[in-house]
């Protein structure tokens, strides 16, 4: 069961990540345009389901997947690195939850985030990714 559970939870680090990856580049096409206009709309709507079929699902999903393989090896929680993996997912959600926010803010043409900084913030999924593989796999620490 400890294997499903481990990988199900992968498949859905996955989702999760490529959503973070994909939906601020989405929000940056729909920045370029105006209300109204065909990018602007279709940009909004494509940003809202995947926001709604992918990306909310699978960060729910690797949050029921995780805590559920951390019951089944509580031990896991000795190992420093897993206390740093834990952050970097927490940090993971608070990014989803800054993406969601400014993506309707840019739906209501109400963001203060300019193309740039969502530009810079869309890096960060993945560098927070690299260290978490990291992490895992090396356990250095």
């Amino acid at each position: 069961m400890y294997l499903w559970l481990k990988a199900a939870h992968i498949i859905f680090v996955v989702a999760w990540i490529a959503a973070l990856l994909v939906y601020p580049r989405y929000k940056i096409h729909q920045m370029g345009s105006r209300p109204g206009e065909p990018l602007f709309d279709t940009m909004s709507d494509a940003a809202a389901r995947l926001r709604r079929v992918v990306m909310t699902p699978s960060m729910i999903a690797v949050w029921i997947f995780g805590i559920s393989l951390a019951v089944k090896n509580a031990s896991v929680f000795s190992f420093g690195w897993m206390w740093v993996k834990l952050v970097l997912v927490l940090l993971l959600s608070a990014m989803h939850g800054f993406y969601v926010k400014t993506g309707k803010a840019i739906d209501r043409e109400e963001s203060k985030v300019t193309v740039k900084q969502l530009k810079l913030a869309n890096e960060l999924p993945f560098i927070a990714l690299i260290a978490i593989v990291i992490l895992v796999v090396i356990r250095p620490f």
